[in-house]
């Protein structure tokens, strides 16, 4: 991947102070380019079902278990600077819990705020982290992300805080950005979407990865195709915990959970 932004240590800070850091235009225009292309051609092609693997959403259309629908995802979960990042928020034991595409239509509602799988950082620390990668530029006005910085640090949910989580709270902050740019997210922290006033759609691609002791949303080892699995190389086998037994323990005990979206029985 050619990457035109380099880390340094303000994204380290923004992380452990804020809970997030935006990195504008990290990825290559050719990168970008074929990600468009590769969304909207799935979009198309799955119709009402798209994101049925795992969750749908009223206002925006959803993508689900991408790594097995072009191997141009792929690039995205692999990313070594932003690996550095989710190991920083982590540490060295993670693994994806899923790859998702979600499009913000026009008049869109605002999504409450929350955190990711519903978790606080427990006794061993912070065990979620999630990449947004912008496929669209984030303007105030399409229904960017917002955050209540340093809520990661609070361990509480905002669902047992707030008397409406939709509602602004006084401290959130929006986060714009030009397209090709990631959003890195300690996902503890309070965030959610606004709502879409223009016209135009406005699309994202959301890696998120938790601690190889925690549940995962989706499970690969279920979901990829085996002609897939058999191409995948051994560090994305790691990542996608395919020859893990603790992660199939984990994957066959639980619903795979969304930190503001209901539960369903699980598909698989």
């Amino acid at each position: 991947m050619t990457l035109t932004t380099v880390i340094s240590s303000r994204h380290i800070t923004d992380l452990d102070e804020l809970g997030y850091t935006l990195i504008p235009s990290f990825a290559s225009a050719e990168l970008l380019a074929k990600l468009r292309a590769t969304v909207a051609r799935l979009y198309e092609i799955e119709g009402d079902t798209a994101g049925s693997e795992f969750r749908q959403e009223p206002g925006c259309l959803r993508l689900a278990n991408l790594l097995d629908k072009g191997a141009v995802f792929q690039r995205v979960v692999v990313a070594p600077a932003l690996l550095e990042l989710v190991r920083h928020v982590i540490g060295p034991d993670f693994k994806l819990s899923s790859l998702n595409g979600r499009t913000v239509l026009p008049g869109c509602a605002p999504q409450p705020l929350h955190a990711d799988m519903g978790g606080v950082a427990d006794e061993r620390g912070n065990w979620v982290c999630n990449i947004i990668w912008m496929l669209d530029a984030y303007t105030p006005d399409n229904g960017p992300v917002r955050v209540v910085p340093g809520s990661h640090r609070w361990h509480r949910l905002p669902q047992s805080e707030l008397p409406d989580p939709k509602a602004t709270q006084p401290s959130e902050l929006t986060v714009t950005g030009p397209a090709e740019s990631v959003v890195v997210m300690n996902a503890h922290t309070w965030h959610g979407g606004l709502d879409n006033r223009t016209r135009s759609y406005r699309t994202a691609l959301h890696a998120f990865y938790c601690r190889g002791d925690k549940h995962r949303q989706q499970y690969q080892k279920k979901l990829l195709r085996p002609a897939v699995q058999t191409a995948l190389s051994p560090e994305l086998r790691l990542l996608l915990a395919l020859d893990d037994a603790r992660n199939d323990e984990l994957s066959n005990s639980h619903v795979p959970r969304s930190g503001f979206l209901p539960d369903r029985p699980r598909a698989f």
